[in-house]
């Protein structure tokens, strides 16, 4: 889901992974680039514009939630500056190598497993960069204001009403109808247009979904108060290694409920999507298949061009 609550909890919550569409979201979102800024991106050209503007797109997010005051924001933009430098030179040469290898399985048959697979080499990916950027997500922490976890407070209430207008119709069939048209859009905007056969197999396989829309919000509502209360205890210790831990600790949680029946949930919930995406890759014909390997190869150029840039900038 790339709205709102794909960026909760400083960019560590991913919620359910219902809305996954083909190669899991370009990689989850080419591995959660850049914790606001590539949500934020779409493809092509656009990918490296919304990379180019990370640092200052990463910052507006991160205000918007906490309303930082002048030194918070000085020390903000440093700390993401670091962050983009060593995630352009370190881990998009890496991305970019995935996409390549990725370009190549496109084209052949899938499995719910190859794409489970696809899924866990993303996440690994995506907890390298959260790992790094966790030391200076503690910094900024102990420095808050208990108005500013109350101003976070309400802007998680107000993403959540959002939420539930966009996912929680009251009408069901206007909630499939929703479902069914975000879907369609991702796997189009991968494969080209699918003709009726596929739309009406897609169709079923989102109305045969383990995903509770009111399920998952409920959860949400439960992690945000957690998630409030470990912040506001750490940010009390005024200690940053246990600010830190603190954070690593709320990872956790958004990848896997503390809570044995939703964590349940959530591994049924990955096989549907693993399910649903390689029967949908398996449907694909041949020139949709060309057409998802030209998109795989347009981002895998995006980030070695982004790549490129940095070092041609070091050498300078």
């Amino acid at each position: 889901m790339i709205s709102t609550e794909r960026v909760e909890v400083l960019s560590l919550s991913f919620m359910s992974f219902r809305e996954t569409g083909p190669w899991w979201q370009k990689l989850r979102t080419i591995i959660g680039v850049a914790l606001a800024a590539l949500l934020l991106a779409g493809c092509g050209s656009f990918l490296r514009l919304g990379y180019g503007q990370g640092p200052h797109l990463a910052y507006w997010w991160a205000d918007g939630y906490l309303d930082l005051d002048g030194e918070q924001s000085l020390r903000l933009r440093e700390a993401l500056d670091e962050w983009f430098d060593w995630h352009r030179r370190s881990q998009l040469p890496d991305y970019a190598a995935l996409l390549a290898r990725a370009q190549r399985e496109v084209m052949q048959p899938a499995t719910p497993q190859a794409m489970c697979a696809w899924r866990d080499e993303a996440q690994r990916r995506l907890d390298t960069a959260i790992e790094r950027a966790a030391p200076a997500v503690a910094r900024l922490l102990v420095t808050l204001k208990p108005e500013q976890l109350q101003h976070m407070e309400r802007k998680l209430a107000k993403n959540g009403d959002e939420l539930r207008e966009d996912f929680a119709q009251p009408d069901r069939e206007a909630r499939a109808q929703a479902a069914f048209k975000r879907t369609l859009e991702r796997y189009e905007t991968f494969y080209g247009r699918l003709d009726d056969t596929q739309r009406t197999r897609l169709a079923q396989l989102l109305a045969a979904s383990a995903f509770d829309a009111d399920r998952w919000l409920a959860e949400r509502e439960r992690r945000n108060a957690d998630m409030m209360r470990t912040l506001a205890d750490a940010r009390a210790s005024g200690d940053v290694a246990r600010a830190q831990a603190a954070v690593r600790v709320l990872v956790e949680r958004a990848q896997r409920s503390p809570r044995a029946d939703y964590r349940a949930y959530q591994e049924r919930l990955a096989l549907d999507n693993c399910t649903l995406a390689a029967t949908m890759h398996n449907l694909a014909t041949p020139e949709q298949r060309a057409h998802a390997r030209r998109k795989l190869r347009g981002w895998e150029e995006d980030l070695r061009t982004l790549a490129a840039e940095v070092n041609a900038t070091a050498q300078r």
